[in-house]
Parts: structure tokens; C-alpha cells; sequence
């Protein structure tokens, strides 16, 4: 890690031992640690390409393309790009049989709700929900083509299935018919979000 060391040897030294479920601590902290790595990267070339253009946006506007980077890269780096910190260490497997994809919807949910840790069941179903809420709130946020729930679907089930690919190809994760369609479900709650919060806003411009 380049970043987050320290907190993540205060957190091995204070939790390791009394959470079970360390490891998703873990996981969670590199993946923090990498995007910001990328993001301070992105972050350069968005400066030199907004100067070069010089084309003047909102800071709303800037900001929200800002965050939905931000949001991808920690989605990226937490789901697919667990082992690698740099594109030159990934191993890619090519060869691996299909079988070891689970095409069967809910097989695995149920397994885990009747499993012996309700973390598993819950980081499996509720967390593919709330991983991909974000998106359906981003989206329309940042671009106007988005604003259509239809495409917020398709985007978000489409973006899920990128995520299985290669997770199946890494070998980083568990390929599941179970994720895309718990994301694609994320993806359409925050749409419902976004859309609560635009018709909050229009009430509140029309009281003022």
C-alpha cells in the first residue's frame, strides 16, 4: 500500500483478532488504497485536459464526473482487481472451464441464508445492492443520456457482467448470475433515488 499503511496497521493491531470477517476489512482498505493511487492520475490528466481544451464547465458539473471516477475505480479495484496493484502483476486464465460459473439464479443466496455466517448471505446479496446504488444516483447525475430508467438498467447490468468476466478470467472472485442481478437491482434503486431527490428539489425551488 502506498497510502493507508498506518491505518490499516492500527486496524490489523486493534480488530484483527476480535472480527472474523477481517479479511473483507482488508480487502476494503486496499482497495481504498489503489483508487486513490489511480484517481491522483486521473486527477492529473483531467487538469491538463481541461486546460488544454479550455473549455469551462460547473463545478457541479466537474464535481460529478469527479465522483463517479472516483466511484468506479473503488468498485474496480474492490470486485476485480483485488490482487494487483499494477496492470504488469494481474495473471490472466484464459483456460478455465465454465463450469465454475454459477448460471443457476439464487443457488448461491440460498445456500448461504441456510449457511452458518449471516455475513456472507448479507455482504452477498445486500452489499452487491448497495455497491452498485451509487451508480443509478451518478449516472443521470453526471450525463444527460442517462436519465432514462431503461438505461440505467441495461448500464448497470452490462457493467456487472464486465465485473463477472473478469473476475472469472483473474480468478479474483466468485463468477454469479446471483451478482449482476442483485447489481442490476442496486443500479435501479438509485435511479429511484435520484429521481426522489430531482422532484425534492423542483418542490423546493417552487416554494421558494
Amino acid at each position: 500500500m502506498l497510502f493507508l499503511t498506518p491505518l490499516y496497521n492500527y486496524l490489523v493491531s486493534h480488530l484483527a483478532t476480535r472480527i472474523n470477517h477481517f479479511p473483507l476489512i482488508k480487502l476494503a482498505i486496499y482497495a481504498l488504497d489503489k483508487t486513490i493511487f489511480y484517481f491522483l492520475i486521473f486527477a492529473l490528466l483531467r487538469i491538463i485536459w481541461l486546460i488544454a481544451i479550455r473549455h469551462r464547465r460547473s463545478l457541479k458539473s466537474e464535481f460529478s464526473v469527479w465522483l463517479l471516477v472516483f466511484y468506479l475505480l473503488l468498485v474496480m479495484f474492490g470486485t476485480v482487481f483485488r490482487d494487483a496493484y499494477f496492470p504488469t502483476q494481474m495473471t490472466w486464465y484464459f483456460n478455465r472451464p465454465l463450469s465454475d460459473i454459477n448460471f443457476i439464479p439464487f443457488e448461491m443466496t440460498v445456500k448461504l441464508f441456510h449457511g452458518e455466517s449471516l455475513v456472507d448471505f448479507v455482504y452477498n446479496s445486500f452489499g452487491n445492492v448497495l455497491c452498485f446504488l451509487p451508480l443509478g444516483i451518478l449516472l443521470p447525475i453526471t450525463f444527460k443520456y442517462y436519465r432514462k430508467f431503461n438505461r440505467i438498467i441495461i448500464t448497470g447490468m452490462l457493467f456487472s457482467l464486465i465485473i463477472e468476466s473478469l473476475q472469472f478470467v483473474l480468478m479474483t472472485g466468485v463468477s454469479d448470475i446471483d451478482d449482476i442481478i442483485f447489481n442490476t437491482i442496486g443500479a435501479a434503486i438509485g435511479y429511484g433515488v435520484y429521481k426522489t431527490l430531482q422532484s425534492l428539489i423542483k418542490i423546493d425551488k417552487i416554494r421558494e
